[in-house]
């Protein structure tokens, strides 16, 4: 047994956990933060090549939101306060045209784009814009308001849900009405109610579906649409200045100025129950560490079947948990070139037509890997990262060792259609399939998400329903973690109000 004892473990130094554990040290909590791997930062982690070029594995840009990074003082420690300039996003068409969009207010170059696929549709994108800025503003006032644990709500609980309809009225009666309804929708649906060019509606169906395993006429895509824009601020990807682990380093850097502690090469085996109650947590190397009360920012699934235990949890609570939809899909393809590859600055998207994002996702409806698949691209210097998609978890009629190939393969052929010099500039290639992001970064099936975003696991069913305010059937044990309400992406959301539940319940 360690003769340390501390107020708040959290598990795990993922941005979320590095949040929560920020916000419960400002508070004055004695907070110790674990990790299995050799740097915080999860998710944001950097990894090499063989050469020593580093990458950002998973997200081509992290934006923290505002309000944490302002809480937490993060310009202090490195971190802009504010989002950085968009680049351009740009749908890469087979027929060798470009659609160039930004959603800068007034931008000509961004009309001008559309105008040569849709006059009327460059006539209506100021709207839409407009309209998609007034709808996240709403998302991310539900994302900073907790859900109550339904159908068991009294006013202490109900009340921060109530006052969330004030900004939903603020929205008028038209904007809220289709605010509402078009969470529901498909992309398809959704896109056709305001545009008429195939090109322009697929390329912001396609934002709508990125880290989903979810097809253009899936329900639910026209809210999925509305959180990846708000967690972008757009369209496109905002990289950070020198790779995406100066998040994690600000963070840490704020957690230890306000007395926090991290420890690395630190995986937690177990989080020890006694009498229904987090005591601790045991690491790997059997050291025991106690403390009042125990945050993880795993996924619900591994943190409770697996760190907890299935005997320490009521029955049906362990069926929920086993029912919770992981089905990541999404793979990694990052190539080291020689700078001669042709690609210009920006996300790059290849998403021609509503048909071609749906049939992509048949492929992993039927546990195969797209043959022609939806495709986002960013690049840093010599370095070119594809996000890949579909590529199921488990596959049907082949593992992922034979498979690796496959995807690499198919993301340079599918890219260098429109950039014929990438193939000979490319040194050197490293991919990432869905078993090594479980295995890498803890996410199970691969989900980057740490569990679907999709109607029946949003909101107050986030992770599942009557659970929806980061406790659990075990007093003392938190989830903070981008599995519960307001998580996917690199938002800092989940951390935020965990961390907040805890401080109200404590008083």
């Amino acid at each position: 047994m360690s003769k340390s004892h501390y107020d708040v473990i959290v598990v795990g130094a993922g941005h979320n956990g590095l949040v929560a554990a920020t916000y419960l040290a400002k508070a004055g909590k004695k907070v110790l933060v674990l990790d299995r791997l050799a740097h915080a930062g999860g998710q944001l982690s950097t990894l090499a090549f063989d050469e020593g070029a580093r990458f950002d594995p998973l997200h081509a840009g992290a934006q923290l939101r505002a309000d944490i990074v302002h809480d937490l003082g993060l310009a202090r420690h490195g971190l802009a306060d504010g989002r950085n300039p968009a680049p351009a996003y740009v749908s890469l068409l087979p027929d060798g045209r470009r659609l160039h969009l930004s959603t800068t207010p007034g931008d000509k170059a961004t009309l001008e784009s559309i105008r040569q696929f849709s006059p009327a549709d460059a006539l209506k994108w100021p709207e839409f814009v407009a309209f998609m800025e007034r709808a996240t503003a709403f998302l991310d006032a539900a994302y900073r308001t907790p859900m109550p644990r339904l159908p068991q709500v009294g006013f202490a609980e109900g009340w921060p849900l109530a006052k969330l309809a004030w900004p939903l009225r603020r929205l008028g009666g038209r904007d809220m009405f289709r605010v509402i309804r078009s969470m529901s929708m498909s992309t398809v649906e959704f896109t056709e109610e305001w545009f008429e060019s195939e090109e322009l509606k697929a390329a912001i169906a396609a934002v709508g579906i990125h880290g989903h395993t979810l097809g253009s006429m899936s329900a639910g895509t026209g809210y999925t649409l509305m959180h990846n824009w708000l967690n972008r601020g757009g369209l496109a990807h905002r990289p950070v200045a020198g790779g995406s682990v100066h998040v994690a380093d600000a963070l840490v850097a704020a957690l230890t100025a306000h007395g926090g502690e991290l420890r690395t090469h630190a995986g937690v085996r177990r989080i020890v129950v006694d009498k229904q109650r987090a005591t601790g947590v045991v690491l790997d190397n059997g050291e025991e560490i106690s403390a009042a009360t125990v945050f993880s920012a795993a996924d619900p699934r591994h943190t409770l079947l697996g760190l907890v235990g299935a005997p320490e949890l009521p029955p049906e609570f362990v069926w929920h948990t086993q029912s919770i939809k992981m089905r990541g899909a999404v793979a990694k393809v990052h190539l080291l070139t020689d700078g001669r590859h042709g690609l210009p600055a920006g996300t790059l998207a290849v998403a021609p037509t509503l048909k071609y994002l749906e049939r992509a996702f048949d492929a992993a409806k039927y546990g195969e890997i797209s043959a022609q698949p939806y495709l986002e691209v960013t690049t840093a210097g010599d370095v070119v990262s594809i996000h890949f998609q579909f590529a199921p978890y488990k596959l049907r009629q082949q593992d992922w060792n034979a498979a690796r190939a496959s995807i690499e393969q198919r993301a340079v052929d599918t890219l260098a259609a429109h950039f014929p010099a990438l193939k000979a500039s490319i040194r050197q290639t490293r991919s990432l399939t869905p078993v090594d992001l479980e295995k890498t970064f803890g996410l199970t099936e691969g989900d980057p998400n740490h569990g679907q975003l999709i109607l029946d696991q949003m909101f107050f069913m986030r992770p599942m329903p009557g659970w929806s305010d980061h406790r659990t059937p075990v007093d003392g044990l938190y989830l903070c973690g981008s599995g519960v309400h307001g998580g996917g992406g690199i938002s800092g959301a989940p951390g935020r109000n965990a961390a907040r539940a805890l401080l109200k319940a404590k008083g």
